[in-house]
């Protein structure tokens, strides 16, 4: 399966370590939020360094910080200091972050259409472009110009019914191949459910206080963060991402969160499971 986790670290030491244990667990690839370590394309030049094949991308860049050329040049440079391609994870971010920045929330779609086909045309084919796509219109940028979508909080429903659907459309009506689904949840193998939604609502709960989560929550057709977690215990979750494999995920970006008092142990258990299944055909 195609299952890669959270990237980033608080020291260089640890991303580079943090990688090569990655890589050497089995999984396909590694996600960099937009502010590790202030910028995470330094982390993923250090990672990508000292690994030799694990896919390295971010989850996400937003648009309004960076010139699309200047974007477009950040991630070639990446990408030539480790010899290989990298992914680029693009999005607006929200409507707070946004007007914070001091720009307008209002023409977003047509800001992020307008980067998004700048940026691939100066990337041409050499580095793999993905939007943050929650909507209709965003689905349907990430599947005329972009090679697909990376997501969060939309779980199997939603793939099925609101993702696959309105990204393939528009894919195929370019005339561009199938578009890559990379499906971002929390991830937590726990015996306890009620516990492990608990500490998923504590931990994420930010995310149900934004509309465009709250819309992709919906299309799920859950409430919360904490509803839509993947949490229970190895058949449980083993069972919750092959779903999302089905309903048209081409892979998983799962990011382990702890629960209970050994926090360590926790994530350990998460990893050991995922690293199995990152094994399987």
């Amino acid at each position: 399966m195609q299952i890669g986790v959270t990237g980033g670290a608080n020291t260089a030491e640890r991303a580079i370590e943090q990688a090569t244990e990655a890589e050497s667990n089995g999984f396909k690839s590694l996600w960099y939020a937009g502010a590790i370590g202030g910028d995470p394309l330094v982390q993923m030049a250090l990672a990508g360094r000292a690994t030799k094949t694990i896919e390295l991308g971010t989850s996400v860049l937003q648009t309004y910080t960076c010139h699309p050329a200047l974007q477009a040049n950040r991630i070639k440079a990446v990408a030539a200091a480790i010899g290989r391609p990298v992914t680029l994870g693009i999005g607006p971010s929200h409507q707070p972050v946004v007007e914070r920045l001091g720009f307008a929330y209002e023409g977003v779609a047509r800001h992020v259409e307008e980067y998004v086909k700048a940026v691939t045309g100066l990337l041409g084919d050499e580095i793999p472009v993905l939007v943050a796509a929650l909507g209709p219109m965003l689905l349907r940028v990430a599947g005329e110009y972009a090679n697909g979508t990376i997501l969060w909080m939309a779980n199997a429903q939603a793939i099925e019914s609101h993702v696959a659907p309105r990204i393939t459309a528009a894919a195929n009506g370019a005339g561009r191949p199938a578009p890559r689904i990379v499906a971002g949840l929390p991830v937590a193998v726990h015996d306890d459910v009620d516990e492990a939604r608990a500490a998923a609502g504590d931990q994420f709960a930010g995310y149900g206080m934004l509309p465009n989560y709250q819309r992709i929550l919906a299309h799920g057709g859950v409430s919360s963060a904490a509803e839509a977690a993947v949490v229970g215990n190895e058949d449980d979750v083993t069972r919750a991402i092959e779903g999302l494999f089905s309903a048209g995920a081409t892979d998983v970006w799962a990011a382990p969160f702890p629960v209970g008092e050994d926090r360590s142990g926790s994530r350990g258990r998460t990893r050991a499971l995922l690293a199995k299944l990152a094994a399987t055909p």
